[in-house]
């Protein structure tokens, strides 16, 4: 099977449930799986930090921020996994079929940022035990977290399942571990409830509540589930897919209640151990674990802690990495060696980690860890709000488009994030300009700020923009419009060629030919790309341009012998400007490009190059392939 353009091409469609199963249950557990593994994001180290502060600064005060954030990623997920199942695409996919190449670069940036976010706090939350468990300094927990780059390497070779199965593992590790830790701690069930009643406190309580959406919402997890979904083989008719869908949410709400649960545990034993004894300040895992055993008299419970904080990171750099080789895959078509991947994922999370401990100190590791999340959960909107337009998109859908009220309620859920979100951040940089910082950095704040709402903007109303214009212009032309009895068919004089000077170049000039006749001027154009071409232009005179010439010579002298008209033309420096100008000034009626065989970035850029040609000029265009 090609799996050249599929979803994690490895595992697509590789467990099977389509096969008759006498069991039910069977049938069932064939399906559970995916939800498991975007679980593990939603307890990763960056939840403790928030859920940490959150319990010892305000006890149960912010348990239904936990609670509606759980809710919130529920129905967020389940409309990933809709995604997925319906229209066999993953959330980074989609987006590239629909935005502009500009736009989905942003996003494509946006979305790694989100990965190495969530890797930062993978990478602390690792060294972090290691270091709680054998006295390790933090640096060299830090440094040795990138020798577990190649776990994925070792998991992927047996397959989805064994995957899954060793991530339910250590969410059990973790689960079972504060269990223990909440029957050490006795908390007050009646006071506890407490904590289900929605108050923001104050603006530190809301900056932690939205450090604690930040590490439940993740963007990344969005991504990754519309792609594992794929991972199953399902029967492609209505009762298949909804069959499907059905498994899925059941899998979606048993996986995240569980997150739920830890998350609920480490805040809980926060507010009842910490918050209770007066230590309101602790928003480090190393103060807290350091505390916990005097507190709850119980030298197990530090352990516990350690073993449960590195079994949270472990499984968490599993889903992180194949997060991002979705993200790589589907924005650019770029599919690299996972053990790459995983190393430069990893190196952009140590890289910060090592700078913030060698120069602020270990202490101020808490700190980065709550900043993390909260950075995610700006990332958040740019993955949501194009998941929605999908989502319920009766074109692409069908019926299985979500309905009038799911379609409510997700963008309210969408409005109040992104309002928490910005207003977070307009507080925290007016705090910072008010302070005197640099004029410099104000006026990059005001641009990112700006940039922000923009692009924020661009997402929401793109799709609808382009989908109003498919209607209109669909009404504007109904069927059987165009009468065919007096049809002309073009004569084209002077056809263009844009040619790359590879094995390419064969099949763009039969396509010209084929359009030509014999009184046809063929303008072959090809643009020298080398540093003295972009630099000096026309002046250039180095090895490449002089090859460049000579290439473009032989290839009119070819043309001329087969008693064609043909002429040559180099341009310089911008690929598609110079195309453009060149097709301008010679008054070409017809142009030819490539479709090139790159793939990965090039594929990207040049990609780009046609549309930006293809919308400038005012003549048809041939792409061939």
């Amino acid at each position: 099977m090609n799996h050249q353009h599929t979803s994690l091409g490895e595992v697509h469609q590789s467990v099977d449930t389509t096969i008759a199963s006498p069991s039910r249950w069977k049938k069932m557990l064939a399906f559970f799986g995916p939800a498991y593994l975007v679980s593990v994001g939603y307890m990763d180290p960056g939840n403790w930090a928030t859920d940490l502060a959150g319990g010892s600064q305000y006890g149960y005060t912010l348990l239904w921020v936990l609670l509606m954030s759980n809710l919130m990623a529920l129905l967020l997920q389940s409309l990933s996994a809709r995604l997925g199942i319906v229209r066999g695409r993953d959330l980074a996919q989609a987006n590239r079929e629909t935005y502009p190449p500009g736009v989905n670069f942003i996003l494509y940036i946006l979305a790694e940022i989100a990965i190495a976010a969530t890797d930062l706090a993978e990478v602390l939350g690792m060294a972090i035990g290691i270091q709680l468990l054998t006295g390790l300094p933090l640096q060299w927990g830090v440094s040795i977290t990138v020798f577990d780059t190649f776990l994925l390497l070792v998991l992927q070779r047996y397959g989805i399942r064994k995957m899954e199965a060793f991530i339910i593992a250590l969410v059990a590790i973790v689960g079972i571990s504060f269990l223990t830790e909440l029957i050490m701690a006795k908390p007050v069930m009646s006071e506890v409830v407490t904590g289900f009643v929605p108050r923001i406190p104050d603006n530190t309580a809301l900056y932690i509540a939205i450090g604690i959406i930040g590490a439940t919402v993740m963007p990344h997890n969005l991504y990754l589930h519309s792609a594992l979904v794929q991972t199953r083989k399902i029967r492609q008719d209505e009762a298949g897919i909804r069959q499907a869908l059905k498994l899925n949410f059941i899998d979606s709400a048993v996986a995240l209640n569980l997150a739920f649960f830890v998350n609920a545990a480490i805040l809980i034993l926060a507010a009842a151990v910490f918050f209770k004894s007066g230590r309101n300040n602790i928003a480090e895992i190393q103060d807290a674990h350091q505390l916990l055993e005097g507190l709850l008299s119980n030298k197990w419970a530090p352990i516990l802690f350690a073993v449960a904080l590195i079994a949270a990171g472990q499984s968490s750099t599993v889903t992180g990495t194949l997060a991002g080789q979705i993200v790589m895959e589907g924005y650019l078509k770029l599919r690299i060696n996972p053990w790459l991947r995983r190393l430069l994922t990893r190196l952009l999370a140590i890289v910060p980690a090592l700078l913030v401990i060698q120069i602020a100190g270990a202490d101020k590791v808490g700190e980065l860890l709550v900043f993390s999340q909260v950075l995610l959960s700006l990332q958040l909107g740019f993955a949501v709000i194009p998941l929605i337009h999908f989502v319920s998109d009766k074109t692409t859908m069908g019926k299985f488009a979500v309905n009038v009220p799911v379609k409510i309620l997700s963008w309210v859920i969408t409005a109040v994030l992104v309002y928490l979100n910005t207003r977070m951040v307009f507080t925290e940089a007016m705090h910072y300009m008010e302070d005197g910082g640099s004029i410099w950095v104000d006026i990059l704040i005001t641009v990112l700020g700006v940039g922000f709402v923009v692009l924020l903007f661009i997402t929401v109303f793109y799709p609808l923009a382009t989908k109003y214009g498919a209607k209109r212009t669909a009404n504007i032309h109904p069927a059987a419009a165009v009468s065919l009895e007096n049809i002309k068919i073009p004569v084209y004089n002077r056809i263009a060629l844009a040619l790359d000077f590879s094995r390419d170049d064969e099949a763009i000039i039969a396509n010209a030919i084929a359009h030509g006749n014999e009184h046809t001027r063929y303008l072959l154009i090809h643009i020298v790309e080398s540093a003295s071409a972009r630099y000096l232009g026309r002046e250039s005179d180095d090895l490449e341009t002089r090859k460049d010439k000579e290439q473009m010579d032989t290839y009119v002298r070819l043309m001329k012998n087969k008693n064609l008209h043909a002429e040559g033309f180099l341009g310089y420096r911008h690929r598609a400007e110079e195309i453009v100008r060149i097709v301008k000034a010679e008054k070409a009626d017809f142009l030819v490009l490539g479709g090139h065989g790159h793939t990965g970035i090039k594929d990207w850029i040049y990609g780009e190059t046609t549309n930006q040609v293809r919308h400038k000029v005012k003549i048809p265009v041939l792409v061939v392939q």
